[in-house]
Formats: C-alpha cells, structure tokens, sequence
C-alpha cells in the first residue's frame, strides 16, 4: 500500500502467532492516519479545531453522491457548476484516478485533486462530506495547504484514498466511520456504499 511521501510506511506483522507456540493469534499495525481510505479531521491542518473523535455521525452516514469528474488534470469550478451541488450534500468525485488502480503503484505526483476555487466553490455551497480517490483532496499542482483549509475549516468532513473503480456516477447510501481516536488528526476508514 503506498502512503503520502515522508508518511510513516505500513507495516503489518504478527505480535503474537499461534503456529509459532502462543496462545492467540494478535496482529501489530503500524502507519499513519493518513494511510489508504482515510478520514482528516480538521485539525489535521487547524489546531483548534476538532480532531476524528469529534465526527457527527451524518458526515459519514447517509446519502451520497459519487459524481463523474471528466478533466483528467484537476476538479474545477466550471466542472461542479453543472452538477448543482446543494448545501448539506455529501459528494464523491470519481476521477481519472480510479481507472489507474493508484492503491498498486508508487506515489504519482499528478494525481487529479481540487484546484483552490474548486475548494473555495465546494466551501461556499456548505457541503457536509466530501471524497476524492486519491490520497489528498489537494494537489502537488495546487496550494495542497489552502484547499485543506478552505475545506476543513468550512467544516467538511474529507474522505480520501477511496476506491471508486467500480462505482459509477449516480446516488448511494453511504457508511463511513472512523476510529475513536481520541483529538485524532486523521483516521483510516471503511466506505461502503449501496445504490439506491
């Protein structure tokens, strides 16, 4: 599994192995919050505020929308405008990125991410949740900083890493938690999604 550069690397190993003699069988995880499908918290990139335990449970259950992205270099506001995203929705942008299997590969520098209005234009509409299927909602490309705080600090809860690859554009029911970790910066997550 790859992780953002500089990340602490994965590494999963048995602690304890009933084959080797033990009692139980008990696995040892180590990484980053920010590794695979996560969760940032907004104080990932704003001290004061909230960390993962904080999450009000609506941003990570309830309704969906995964919604095509076409450009293969950046989500931009000329984009959203014809989807008419609505105060309060969540949203998944499916990208070029799910069809590259990114989660197989070293880290890819262009990745398709929000451009900074694309942030500003999701912040103005309030939205609750926001996914992207890559590692960060912000590009190398673009101000990786300000597209966080322009997010986060609206309150939108940001679901990174996701696997869309066999999720098409269209409206699901949405299960999404984090881990209790307490003023946690971030959280590894499972999403799942149902078709309505």
């Amino acid at each position: 599994m790859i992780s953002w550069p500089g990340d602490p690397k994965v590494k999963i190993k048995r602690a304890y192995d009933i084959e080797k003699g033990d009692e139980a069988n008990v696995t040892q995880l180590n990484m980053g919050a920010h590794t695979g499908t996560h969760m940032d918290a907004p104080c990932h990139f704003i001290n004061s505020k909230p960390g993962v335990d904080k999450m009000p449970l609506d941003a990570g259950v309830g309704k969906v929308r995964v919604i095509g992205i076409k450009d293969k270099e950046m989500i931009t506001p000329q984009e959203l405008r014809s989807h008419r995203i609505r105060k309060g929705e969540r949203v998944f942008f499916k990208t070029a990125n799910s069809n590259s299997r990114w989660y197989l590969k070293p880290f890819n520098k262009k990745f398709v991410a929000l451009s900074t209005e694309a942030a500003r234009f999701l912040a103005e509409r309030n939205i609750k949740t926001l996914g992207v299927d890559y590692l960060s909602i912000g590009s190398m490309q673009s101000d990786i900083r300000e597209v966080h705080m322009l997010i986060l600090k609206a309150g939108i809860w940001a679901i990174e890493g996701l696997d869309l690859s066999k999720t098409e554009p269209g409206d699901y029911e949405m299960i999404c938690l984090p881990l209790m970790i307490v003023k946690s910066d971030g959280s590894p997550v499972r999403a799942l999604l149902r078709k309505l």
